[in-house]
């Protein structure tokens, strides 16, 4: 066993993950530049050393104008991207979905003060189906989405993880799927400088400073050197806000890292919370 205990009690860390592009991992040829990123999807349930009893995901791919939670018993598939070979359109992750959770879900962030709706049609998308194929390719584990608010506001999801961290010890991973780095107009080489320096300042963020001087770090993001170049808009960063929410105290760790990905982009992965 690998996950924190304390008083008898698990408490599973939270994650950050960058998931890459598209369906990736059926993708033959393009599936080698993403052994780093694979490995360290591979080794997200040896970390927690448990089966979660269900996942909550907060994907890069939804947004609403409230937070929403997904409660269908067995979410359909959203292929969510366009250019990729024919058989990537009939992909099939059938995790079952737990409307218990969703349940859970709207009752904490109710009880925060949050405005939530839910959702029984919403399926799995990319940012959901792809890196959790990898890391639990048996798809026997529950999955609830919860998307975004539509406003981005770095407090409100920084809120709203707090509102979500009793999940932890309830045996719920908490799952944060994004990318670091995500601006699809400056890609390979030309993207190695404002990578970089955005990916120094997160790591230096997220693993050495300590809870509201981090929060306060992360609501102004913006501020920080080549964070448009980084982010233009920021949907895949933002689901990071929950993660750190619900890891209240803990510093992160960086669990993926790569400094060439696609010929130049700097590209992490962070893990909070002890899994002594």
């Amino acid at each position: 066993m690998t996950t924190n205990k304390t008083d008898n009690k698990i408490t599973l860390p939270t994650y950050f993950i960058s998931h890459g592009g598209g369906p990736w991992p059926w993708l033959k040829h393009e599936r080698s530049g993403y052994k780093h990123l694979e490995a360290s999807l591979q080794e997200l349930p040896k970390e927690i050393g448990i089966t979660p009893k269900a996942i909550l995901v907060i994907s890069g791919h939804w947004e609403e104008k409230e937070f929403t939670v997904m409660s269908s018993t067995a979410p359909p598939m959203i292929y969510d991207y366009s250019g990729f070979p024919e058989h990537t359109y009939h992909i099939k992750y059938p995790a079952p979905g737990s409307p218990q959770l969703a349940h859970r879900v709207q009752e904490l962030l109710t009880q925060a003060g949050f405005s939530v709706q839910s959702d029984d049609n919403r399926g799995f998308d990319h940012g959901v189906f792809t890196p959790l194929a990898v890391a639990y390719p048996e798809a026997n584990v529950p999955i609830v989405q919860l998307s975004m608010r539509r406003d981005y506001d770095p407090e409100a999801h920084l809120g709203a993880g707090r509102a979500l961290a009793p999940l932890r010890n309830e045996e719920v991973l908490i799952l944060a799927s994004g990318l670091s780095y995500h601006n699809l107009r400056q890609m390979g080489p030309q993207a190695r400088v404002p990578s970089h320096e955005f990916d120094e300042w997160l790591t230096q963020t997220l693993c050495q400073t300590q809870s509201e001087a981090r929060n306060e770090l992360l609501r102004n993001w913006t501020q920080v050197p080549s964070a448009r170049l980084a982010h233009p808009t920021e949907d895949h960063l933002i689901p990071l806000m929950v993660a750190v929410g619900a890891a209240s105290e803990e510093l992160g760790v960086r669990v993926y890292h790569e400094n060439s990905f696609f010929g130049g982009i700097a590209v992490s992965s962070y893990r909070f919370g002890r899994v002594a």
